[in-house]
């Protein structure tokens, strides 16, 4: 991971990027997007983790973050970790139609890192950007981006009507995941 993409403020606001290896479409499956959808929501109510935007993509997700014990780092890395957990463990135990395929790819994947076994679902980088409180605009550009994804894809023709994103609770509704505002 390069020097200017680590976090070194474990309280601040910070923009990340989580991408499925070889940015194969894991995610255009309800099943799997709802297992990120539920890690996020533990990490907010067990490990104070503070979520301040984020969007599901079909190969990754986008998020801005911050923590109110100081271990955002950490937190990051055990919600990692478990989200491809369980992913991989519904993919090979399901009636997922791309097993076979998919495996293959995580197995390759894998097999060029040695810090795994025997699959590999994230890469092992989160492209962290600080969102510096004296450069506020940054982080309005990075909300903006993060809730425009799904238009840009041609997937919604308005942000808000993206289920999988924190857009619907900047419009004073409730989304899925319990969003801290930015203001």
């Amino acid at each position: 991971m390069g020097y200017a993409y680590q976090i070194k403020d474990q309280y601040a606001l910070h923009f990340l990027t989580f991408q499925v290896v070889g940015w194969l479409d894991i995610f255009t499956r309800q099943t799997y997007r709802d297992v990120v959808v539920d890690s996020f929501n533990f990490c907010k109510k067990e490990k104070q983790l503070r979520i301040h935007a984020w969007v599901i993509m079909s190969n990754h997700v986008h998020c801005i973050l911050s923590s109110e014990t100081g271990k955002l780092s950490d937190t990051v890395g055990e919600l990692k970790g478990f989200t491809a957990r369980q992913m991989l463990k519904m993919i090979e135990t399901g009636n997922e139609s791309r097993k076979e395929w998919m495996l293959h790819q995580f197995k390759y994947y894998a097999g060029r890192h040695t810090r795994n076994e025997k699959y590999q679902l994230w890469t092992h980088e989160n492209h962290a950007e600080e969102l510096l409180p004296l450069v506020p605009e940054k982080g309005f550009i990075k909300l903006n981006y993060i809730h425009q994804n799904p238009v840009r894809a041609g997937l919604v023709a308005d942000a808000e009507h993206y289920l999988y994103s924190s857009a619907t609770d900047y419009t004073g509704r409730k989304g899925l995941i319990e969003v801290d505002l930015m203001r």
